[in-house]
């Protein structure tokens, strides 16, 4: 077997598994083809599986017509050409197995691993074996970074929070030159000050002003583009990473005031939402620095029970954080309670958000965030100095 193959087995050995069992029926399951070091390119038109047992040989399942599709695993190959020749194949390769792991979540409950389809776990458990979630395992095989990988996010993060305090600066400038400033020409202004950097991202920043603040997924646009003026309130949401492949996104929010004093009633609410992050992240810090394990759930609860506990739990509609990795949304535990209940714990070598926030429709939105890596035992901040209030940019 590969190292990787090694490797998956051991942990299914401790994990009280028979094996792992890989599916896809045209690029269903990324994870699957990264977890496995498959290439995703060249034609896939067709149904395969790939069971990893605990002890024993790989076992790859593949269409006749697509029978070269695993051959970079060198594991043993079944062919198949109909329906009933797979099946009977997948009968034989699951033969002793009682207890396998799948990529599918109970209820849908964390859709990031959620990628096969009911039918086929339906088709698995009708052979009389048990399928359970491969939640776990793909943390570990998927979610965990190198230490290159750790440290190109620490670069795109020092860069990003860079890019932050340029752009308050060039808007404060523009306004005060009485110049034309936008939402949209700050998200082309990031998008250049990404690209001189070497940085790009799958989607543009949010550049949001006033009630547009108040969409946590507000995107600028030319149909209702809106003009940045004096007295105006600002969120920022970037997130980019490396060109180089494997490069781990960074992902941050900041707040500002085109003005010199930053209204009260936004100062409160951003204290209030300053105030959840920072639990958020003395929790992981104090968990991880004494070598005790935290959920995801537990770690969006710091944040949310403060929220709740100022009378704001209503406006605090999305989970405190987000698993991060090559996509800025990752396979890795988020930091949930409310949108899915993510029980997994989170372990070392991951990247993921803090970002909490209170929204109120029709007046402003406040979201702060920044990133968290655990490294060596120690659960560090991305990009600080994190922000302590709203920046009066004028």
């Amino acid at each position: 077997m590969t190292p990787r193959l090694d490797e998956i087995a051991l942990a299914l050995g401790g994990a009280g598994l028979d094996g792992w069992l890989f599916y896809d029926f045209r690029l269903s399951d990324p994870l699957a083809y990264r977890i496995l070091g498959l290439p995703e390119e060249g034609i896939a038109t067709r149904r395969w599986f790939c069971f990893v047992p605990a002890r024993g040989q790989p076992r790859a399942i593949v269409s006749a017509v697509e029978a070269h599709r695993l051959d970079a695993l060198a594991a043993e190959k079944i062919v198949y050409r109909s329906h009933d020749e797979m099946i009977a194949a997948l009968r034989a390769v699951l033969a002793g197995a009682r207890r396998v792991a799948m990529d599918y979540s109970p209820g849908c409950a964390i859709p990031y691993v959620s990628r096969v389809d009911a039918g086929t776990v339906e088709m698995v458990r009708a052979m009389g074996v048990e399928v359970v979630t491969a939640a776990d395992l793909i943390q570990r095989f998927e979610a965990t970074l190198t230490r290159d990988q750790l440290l190109s996010h620490q670069r795109a993060a020092r860069t990003l929070r860079a890019i932050v305090d340029e752009t308050f600066i060039e808007i404060g400038q523009l306004i005060s030159a009485g110049r034309p400033v936008s939402e949209l020409s700050m998200q082309e202004s990031v998008m250049a000050r990404f690209a001189a950097q070497g940085l790009v991202t799958h989607a543009p920043p949010i550049v949001a002003v006033n009630d547009h603040s108040a969409d946590p997924h507000f995107g600028p646009a030319a149909e209702h583009d809106r003009a940045i003026r004096r007295g105006d309130f600002i969120l920022l949401d970037l997130w980019a990473k490396e060109a180089a492949p494997d490069s781990i996104y960074a992902d941050f929010t900041w707040v500002a005031f085109a003005g010199d004093k930053v209204p009260a009633e936004h100062a409160r609410v951003f204290e209030i939402v300053a105030q959840a992050r920072d639990a958020t992240v003395d929790l992981v810090q104090r968990r991880i620095g004494a070598g005790a394990p935290v959920s995801g759930r537990e770690a969006d609860r710091a944040a949310r029970s403060l929220i709740e506990a100022a009378g704001f739990g209503d406006a605090f509609v999305h989970r405190t954080g987000h698993s991060i990795g090559r996509e800025v949304h990752g396979a890795g535990a988020n930091l949930d309670s409310l949108e899915t209940l993510d029980d997994r714990t989170l372990i070392g070598n991951t990247c993921f958000s803090v970002e909490p926030g209170i929204y109120l429709p029709g007046r402003f939105g406040v979201r702060s965030e920044l990133d968290m890596t655990i490294e060596n035992g120690r659960a560090l901040v991305s990009g600080e100095p994190r922000q302590h209030e709203i920046v009066a940019i004028l």
